[in-house]
């Protein structure tokens, strides 16, 4: 059983960076695949970034490339997503999960999901 936890969410200005991270309870969190999910109001939940147990593979959506970048420590159990050049199109709900038994980009996949955190992004 694996426990989420996000936080770091809040208001920023368009351009601006938040960093959001996922406290992960449980022994084999090591082991999983890990994703960041977002859902705007009135839309579905779309897939925003992903990172193999071993970080070695990172996977991103084209709209967040080259300026969200995700990352985990499996020490400490956690995992991140460091967002820069925020636009007003980023404001959303964000979810981290973890455990897919589908593609990694497949929300409906995903064993565990945390609780979200808001996300607002002003133009």
């Amino acid at each position: 059983q694996v426990q989420l936890v996000e936080s770091g969410g809040g208001l920023v200005q368009a351009g601006g960076s938040l960093r959001l991270s996922c406290a992960a309870s449980g022994r084999t969190f090591s082991l999983y695949t890990m994703g960041w999910f977002r859902q705007a109001p009135g839309k579905e939940r779309e897939f925003v970034a992903a990172i193999t147990w071993s970080g070695k593979n990172i996977y991103y959506a084209d709209s967040v490339k080259g300026r969200l970048t995700i990352s985990r420590d499996n020490v400490k159990n956690t995992m991140s997503l460091q967002m820069n050049s925020l636009k007003p199109e980023d404001t959303a709900v964000y979810y981290c999960a973890a455990d897919p038994s589908r593609a990694y980009y497949t929300a409906s996949g995903y064993k565990y999901w945390g609780q979200g955190t808001q996300v607002t992004v002003s133009s």
